[in-house]
């Protein structure tokens, strides 16, 4: 088993097939990213929430990434300051879902299925992913990459998301340790879960290049962790919003560089 999740890790670590569209969400009504595959019919859809202080094109590789194992992802540029609205970005990922779902992208040839929906985020962004979740029977799956508590509570909003949930903690995450954040999400759940901490990952480690924010919060960009996170959400999403198993033996194993919490896990994602 560990053979096969260190090979499907190298597969989906990789570009996908599909040739991907790079775009402006504001073209449709919402500042942001949007990232599609060439074309198809009834796709899955992901809305995707920056962390604090940073802007989405932080992730642009993750989102052209998803986009070319077949998904339309949406990353809202809004609540991009210090004094952001958890609950209104919340609702912004929201209405990222609703314009993959209701507005022609592309050249035409893309449609979303609505029955295919996820929402992740990383730091600020995942717990608003878990506040949107919460809050929209639509969503069939949420990932968060060093989640962090939210006002309204993510971790009391968990407790009424019942699709399954993929949490990532860094290890050396100081701003977020998976103690006061991303542990209790997990615990709260309210539908099968996994919790898996990445030993090298710093807060920042799953964002790309430089930013000013670095001067003030925790850790820098970081490859490896960069990697590891494309590969499992890819394997997350291809499982859970498209019923492909390819990823099966990466989400039931530990890989170099990544554990499943088994204390915080529960339910078919738990381990194998």
């Amino acid at each position: 088993m560990a053979h096969n999740a260190k090979k499907v890790l190298h597969e989906l670590a990789q570009r996908g097939p599909h040739e991907v569209l790079h775009g402006d969400l504001a073209l449709v009504g919402l500042p942001g990213i949007v990232c599609t595959p060439r074309s198809g019919r009834g796709l899955a859809a992901i809305a995707f929430g920056h962390g604090w202080l940073q802007p989405p094109r932080r992730y642009t590789r993750l989102l052209r990434h998803l986009a070319s194992w077949g998904f339309v992802v949406a990353a809202p540029a809004t609540h991009t300051g210090p004094f952001a609205s958890h609950r209104l970005f919340a609702a912004d990922l929201r209405t990222a879902l609703d314009l993959c779902v209701g507005v022609r992208l592309g050249d035409g040839g893309i449609s979303v299925d609505e029955n295919r929906l996820g929402v992740a985020g990383h730091s600020m962004g995942g717990g608003c992913a878990v506040l949107a979740a919460a809050e929209d029977p639509r969503v069939r799956a949420v990932a968060g990459m060093a989640t962090t508590e939210t006002m309204p509570s993510a971790i009391a909003a968990a407790r009424r998301v019942s699709v399954p949930g993929l949490q990532l903690s860094a290890a050396a995450d100081l701003l977020a340790p998976a103690r006061a954040n991303a542990e209790p999400v997990a615990s709260a759940w309210g539908g099968p879960v996994q919790l898996r901490t990445l030993r090298k990952a710093g807060h920042l480690g799953f964002t790309e290049g430089r930013h000013w924010s670095e001067l003030l919060l925790q850790g820098k960009s970081h490859y490896g962790t960069q990697r590891l996170a494309r590969a499992l959400l890819t394997a997350f999403f291809l499982r859970t919003l498209t019923g492909d198993k390819r990823g099966s033996p990466l989400l039931s194993s530990d890989v170099a560089g990544s554990s499943i919490d088994g204390a915080h896990s529960t339910g078919a994602l738990a381990a194998a």
